[in-house]
């Protein structure tokens, strides 16, 4: 998500369709930072090392006004709301993301904190380099899910992917096995997570162990989404050989393919646009709206595309496996 993409307007779209979508919740995504401390080559944006200064989290005001704004919008009983005519939903979540969003700490709970009080269910994906016992101990018991980016336990591999930090440290991924289950005892409801971007570097191998460790309630397999190069693109029979190779977890799998990505996700960037892949075939960068605290939630969504059937086949499957995750 580069800082200084200009404003490029597109109407929503709305799928036609002669039924409601129903719903548990609606997932909004807020990518709160661009800080990241790894280098995933098949990532869509290049990382900084620290936050940019002008991230709408550094200012609490402004963050709640978004937050506000955003819950305003999407609640379920917002008739006014384009989606209403295609979905019905009874939650509203918001998904924590980045970068990688335990970089910011203590600002980190306080948005959570702030997003509980308003009336979101609340949700974290993280690269898992972040989450402490201390962290995961202030954030848990408001998680409905906790979601762990995991792409190999091999050593090279991640390497060279690029899940390390600039001190050559990697994930310790049997210590972040124990804490998740650790993390189970203090909110036994919460859902876990884990998504594996399927690429060159990890195409071949085989996962089960890694996923049996984190006995995950959902298992996304993306299909690396080639928007910054094809360096670590795979094929359509690699991609598939992956996904046969682990059809034991098959009961928890969602399988996104790169086009499946496109305009299917409700997404905030760190300055508080809402944001969008371009159409297909999704490789081209992205659309940004206008501000959301400068000119409501819903003017900004009508600046964005989003297909409402493509996020309903999302997130239907999610719904009916986070009934127990409800806190």
């Amino acid at each position: 998500m580069p800082a200084k993409t200009s404003v490029v307007a597109s109407s929503f779209d709305a799928t036609d369709s002669s039924f409601i979508g129903q719903l548990d919740e609606l997932t909004i995504n807020w990518h709160v930072t661009e800080a990241c401390n790894y280098r995933c080559q098949y990532c869509y944006a290049h990382w900084k090392d620290r936050p940019d200064p002008r991230e709408l989290f550094h200012d609490p005001r402004r963050t709640r006004t978004l937050l506000d704004e955003l819950f305003r919008f999407f609640h379920p009983d917002n008739a006014a709301n384009p989606l209403r005519k295609n979905l019905s939903w009874k939650f509203v979540r918001l998904n924590l993301a980045g970068g990688e969003p335990t970089l910011l700490h203590h600002r980190l709970l306080a948005v959570a904190s702030v997003a509980r009080e308003i009336g979101f269910r609340l949700s974290i994906i993280s690269n898992g380099s972040g989450l402490s016992r201390d962290m995961l101990e202030e954030l848990v018991p408001s998680l409905s899910y906790l979601g762990i980016s995991l792409d190999s336990v091999s050593a090279f591999s991640n390497r060279e992917i690029g899940r390390i930090d600039r001190k050559g440290r990697l994930l310790d991924i049997g210590r972040l096995a124990a804490d998740v289950r650790w993390a189970r005892t203090i909110n036994p409801r919460m859902a876990v997570k884990l998504n594996t971007v399927v690429n060159r570097l990890n195409a071949e191998q085989d996962l089960s162990e890694l996923v049996a460790q984190f006995q995950p309630d959902r298992w996304k397999l993306l299909r690396m989404l080639p928007v910054v190069d094809q360096s670590l693109a795979v094929s359509d029979e690699q991609f598939l050989a992956f996904v046969d190779r682990h059809r034991a977890f098959r009961a928890v799998q969602c399988i996104e393919d790169s086009q499946d990505m496109c305009e299917s996700y409700l997404m905030v960037d760190p300055f508080g646009r809402l944001f969008q892949n371009r159409p297909a075939p999704c490789t081209d960068g992205y659309v940004y709206s206008q501000p959301i605290v400068a000119v409501g939630a819903a003017t900004a969504f009508s600046q964005i595309a989003f297909n409402s059937s493509g996020f309903q086949s999302r997130y239907a499957v999610e719904s009916e496996r986070a009934d127990h995750a409800e806190v």
